[in-house]
């Protein structure tokens, strides 16, 4: 499909949003209607349970009423475990959002043939196993280590080879990012993380240890702090040789007592920088950019662990102006009764 008709299609999931949602839940049902936590409340019904039951037997409810089952990590900072299931609706719904999320990134940025690498901050090592022996992995690191995925696309836009990517210590693998972006700024068209705050420790870094790394780019060879061996042979080969030029020209650049617009300068080629910006990782906004200088900041969309929740359709919006669309067929949501002008006349009080 063309850009043009993944986003057509996208855009189509969002028309006639509540047969949608009841189709999507009739689906989740069908599969998982027997779970723990729904039984307390589905244990007197007759299964299949339909949409029309659930509704009126199960209660809304927040995470902290099955905090055995299934939370969210990011909104609360912190790390908890969601399962992941294989499922053909999940994966044509991911799917086509990614899809959609490249198409609206290229309207505005179109592909330039000679300019077409990522200076990605991502982190997909970190795999843990659960007290049931289960593998227990963030969910933007899944494509590398399902052998039903294939992460090629990632790892052909990255800089940094894949033996960073699934690195054991962030801090090297943050550091290796870094160095692996410096050795080819030329082609790096975006600047991406999956979130502000990780961006933010990243330039943090850089502002630490800038003399190390045009160090190592003047010998053409990561420092001996980097004690991941496959990591350290992976980015020597990126290296190549040593790169005097670059190192020298970086020296002036990070030597300066004002750092606004310093990615800007380290990556004059840079179309874009993008990141999740929204909520709480607003915070992080402005000193993003700051540090981009004339290299805009985009927002990224609403894909949390549990599924693809919303598209971002006007990615150029500042955090406190950008709106999600809603996708309808990748879970099933129920929001909490919303009275507006009530909220305004509390708002005015």
């Amino acid at each position: 499909m063309t850009d043009d008709e993944i986003i057509a299609k996208l855009k189509g999931t969002t028309k006639d949003a509540a047969r949608h949602q009841l189709e999507t839940l009739q689906a989740i049902l069908e599969r998982n209607g027997g779970v723990g936590y729904l039984r307390p409340y589905l244990r007197s019904y007759p299964a299949p349970v339909d949409a029309a039951t659930f509704r009126h037997a199960v209660p809304l409810s927040c995470y902290d009423d099955y905090p055995l089952f299934c939370s969210s990590g990011t909104s609360s900072m912190k790390p908890k475990l969601i399962p992941y299931f294989d499922s053909v609706l999940s994966k044509t719904i991911s799917s086509l959002a990614n899809q959609g999320s490249a198409a609206i990134l290229q309207r505005f940025f179109p592909p330039r043939p000679l300019v077409d690498k990522y200076l990605w901050f991502m982190y997909a090592g970190n795999v843990t196993d659960t007290k049931d022996g289960f593998k227990a992995v963030a969910a933007s690191a899944f494509p590398f280590h399902s052998s039903k995925s294939n992460p090629s696309h990632f790892l052909t836009m990255s800089v940094s080879p894949k033996e960073v990517i699934l690195g054991s210590y962030v801090e090297q693998q943050m550091y290796c990012h870094l160095l692996c972006g410096l050795r080819h700024s030329n082609l790096v068209d975006g600047i991406r993380a999956p979130y502000a705050t990780g961006l933010v420790r990243a330039i943090c870094l850089l502002e630490s240890k800038w003399q190390q790394l045009c160090q190592d780019l003047e010998y053409g060879c990561p420092s001996l702090g980097i004690s991941d061996e496959s990591m350290r042979n992976s980015v020597s080969e990126v290296l190549c040789e040593p790169q005097p030029g670059l190192a020298k020209r970086f020296r002036y650049i990070c030597k300066a007592e004002n750092w606004g617009g310093i990615l800007s300068k380290l990556w004059p080629n840079a179309h874009y920088i993008r990141c999740v910006t929204t909520g709480s990782m607003e915070q992080c906004y402005f000193q993003i950019k700051y540090y981009a200088g004339e290299i805009p900041v985009l927002g990224g969309d609403y894909f949390a662990s549990e599924c693809c929740v919303a598209i971002n359709l006007d990615i150029s919006q500042t955090p406190e102006l950008t709106r999600y669309i809603i996708l309808p067929t990748a879970a099933y949501f129920e929001f909490l009764p919303f009275d507006n002008d009530k909220m305004s006349r509390s708002f005015w009080r």
